[in-house]
């Protein structure tokens, strides 16, 4: 939308310029843009030129960066199959095609950490991330090889999926800008060996200048949007900055060693299991409350067709009351004790919870009045009553029926608070997605 508005504000301005400029202005405009425009494509031969030597060694190092136009067509595939299939919703869409979500991703499905990477939201994102994977990769590939290439893309991602999810259990979280931050930092290390050296591999100042914008464009919007926390992000440009200084000491002579790149996957592997194992089990609260409105539903609906049975005769107020005590009221209580066994539940999610357990507490209790006045009534109809009110009131039955009829009104005034109780249950739910987030929202 932003850039819809964007469009039109130029074409505008455009608009504006063309009604308030003669055409001799606008003549002398026109040559004058031709100019820089020959100016600029003078300047960017003499940069090819400059910059020629430098990609004549890359060339001869790796001759064809293959791994970064796989990653990239990944990343557009998936956004434009998922953008297709995003009918039950973005968040649906999103978490079907692997985006991040702390419930979902350490209850065993940690592939998520890697799939999030290639799951986008919005064709901007698309775009800017695409560009800056691209800009980088077509020169670091081919520098550092592409097992260091793949394995710091991989590495990276996946921590900073990880961290995502630790400082953000229950927002979902997606886009290739951590394992691109990732790439980024390892970029930055090998440069700086570079630069120590007078090696053809000595990336020169226009080719920096050229990568400039689209980082510089890159981090810019990575600061303002959040489908993965910046703070993940710089932790994955911090780990990419650090694997760089130790294996690209010597980029300029050779490659990374392999030896010394599988070394540093299993440490990276093993450090990502250790920080994993804190998180396993995040409490996804969606199925516990799902749980919650099923067990009403099963039990009012169990009672209704009871009663009904007894409106014709065909139940006693007895077997009613055993229905209840006996079915009724052990289900929600096994509802409610599921609630409060839970464990690792986000601190987004605990407000839910315990309006849940209210519920179950007052809905319970609710059940409970309801079979002792299905008793009374049952005792009122056989005429039974304990015998110290019987000697002692001779209009005992006409005193026992008021307090019934009272107690009645009260069950009943108790079943509508409980009643709404519910109601607002499910709408916090349905407004909340059980308090499941997208970025930014």
């Amino acid at each position: 939308m932003r850039v819809i508005l964007f469009i039109i504000f130029l074409a505008i301005v455009a608009g504006l310029g063309y009604r308030m400029t003669t055409a001799e202005d606008r003549a002398r405009y026109l040559q004058i843009a031709l100019n820089e425009c020959r100016q600029a494509r003078e300047a960017a031969g003499r940069s090819r030129a400059i910059c020629e030597p430098y990609r004549e060694a890359l060339r001869a190092r790796t001759t064809w960066a293959i791994v970064t136009p796989i990653l990239a067509a990944a990343n557009v595939i998936v956004f434009v199959l998922a953008a297709r299939a995003s009918g039950g919703g973005e968040l649906d869409a999103l978490l079907a095609w692997g985006a991040n979500l702390g419930p979902r991703t350490t209850n065993g499905e940690w592939w998520r950490l890697v799939t999030a990477m290639f799951v986008h939201t919005g064709v901007i994102q698309l775009v800017i991330n695409v560009t800056a994977l691209v800009q980088i990769g077509l020169i670091l590939e081919r520098l550092v090889g592409r097992l260091t290439f793949t394995a710091t893309y991989i590495a990276t991602g996946v921590l900073a999926a990880l961290a995502s999810v630790s400082a953000q259990p229950v927002t979902v979280s997606f886009g290739a800008s951590g394992a691109i931050f990732g790439l980024l930092g390892l970029m930055v290390a090998a440069l700086w060996w570079s630069f120590r050296s007078e090696s053809p591999l000595r990336i020169p100042t226009l080719a920096i200048a050229r990568l400039a914008p689209a980082i510089a464009l890159f981090v810019l919007f990575n600061l303002v949007n959040d489908d993965v926390p910046f703070s993940a992000e710089w932790r994955a440009f911090a780990i990419g900055l650090v694997a760089g200084v130790v294996l690209t000491r010597t980029i300029t002579e050779e490659e990374p060693a392999r030896q010394h790149v599988l070394i540093a996957i299993g440490c990276t592997a093993l450090a990502t299991v250790l920080l994993a194992v804190p998180l396993r089990r995040i409490a996804d609260v969606k199925p516990e409350m799902e749980r919650v409105i099923a067990a009403e539903n099963r039990t009012v609906a169990a009672y209704n067709a009871a009663n009904e049975q007894f409106r014709k005769g065909k139940m006693t107020a007895a077997a009613l009351s055993v229905l209840i005590e006996g079915t009724i009221v052990p289900e929600l209580q096994t509802a409610d004790t599921r609630l409060q066994t839970l464990q690792r539940v986000p601190a987004e999610h605990q407000p839910l919870v315990d309006s849940a357990q209210e519920y179950l507490r007052l809905r319970i209790a609710s059940w409970h009045f309801r079979a002792e006045g299905l008793r009374q009534a049952t005792m009122l109809s056989r005429g039974v009553a304990p015998s110290t009110e019987r000697d002692a009131n001779a209009n005992w039955r006409v005193s026992t029926e008021k307090r019934h009829r009272a107690n009645l009104r009260t069950l009943g005034q108790a079943e509508g608070s409980e009643r709404a109780s519910l109601e607002a249950l499910q709408k916090t739910i349905a407004a909340t997605t059980v308090a499941v987030r997208l970025p930014g929202r």
